[in-house]
């Protein structure tokens, strides 16, 4: 417990820029192409439309589909700082050739629906490039995400890593086009999945 305290502080400087960055969105709404990873399951890639409100859950809608979002897909991260947090610098590490701070996030208030989160920083173009989120229900989520330009508030490709074992399904599909394949879904000792969401912003109020 001393290492932890000397290595803890209050909110790292760094995520603390990366997140006044973040607050400056105030809405978006954009297209999105969404492709699903999953063994047991077939489905053709789907359209939607993605809105955000700040202070309001980000939502989905399709005509194609029904989707009921988990916070995995929340890459406004608002979830991250809705609570008082303290975060521990765990340094520096290179994830394909880019040097990128590694800090964790932790609440301090129980009301937060997450334990413990690991976030990667490119501090030079201070956003987040990987997010790994450990929720008290629904498993653990981990984010890598990928901007159209150095400039870039907003990521234009989000790919979703998660272990269906805790969150079941996190996708609500209604369509014809959907296959599961439940014999496959129950030879499989540990169930995985990702999400590639692909987006094309229509409007972004800052």
């Amino acid at each position: 417990m001393s290492s932890f305290s000397s290595l803890a502080q209050e909110q790292d400087e760094d995520l603390l820029r990366i997140k006044e960055r973040l607050d400056i969105v105030s809405a978006f709404t954009a297209d999105l192409k969404l492709d699903v990873d999953i063994s047991f399951i077939n489905m053709p890639q789907k359209t939607a439309i993605v809105k955000f409100k700040k202070g309001e859950p980000m939502s989905f809608s399709s005509e194609e589909f029904a989707l009921i979002p988990k916070r995995g897909l929340d890459f406004s991260f608002q979830e991250l700082f809705e609570h008082p947090f303290i975060t521990v610098d765990r340094g520096m590490e290179v994830i394909e050739g880019k040097e990128l701070k590694v800090v964790n996030v932790i609440p301090t208030d129980k009301k937060a629906d997450f334990s413990i989160a690991t976030v990667y920083l490119d501090v030079k173009a201070e956003r987040i490039a990987i997010s790994e989120i450990s929720t008290k229900k629904d498993g653990t989520y981990k984010l890598l995400l990928d901007y159209p330009t150095y400039e870039a508030v907003l990521p234009s490709k989000v790919e979703v890593q998660f272990e269906m074992e805790r969150i079941r399904i996190p996708l609500n599909f209604m369509g014809r086009d959907i296959d599961v394949d439940r014999k496959q879904m129950r030879k499989e000792d540990v169930k995985t999945g990702k999400i590639f969401l692909t987006l094309d912003y229509e409007t972004i109020f800052y």
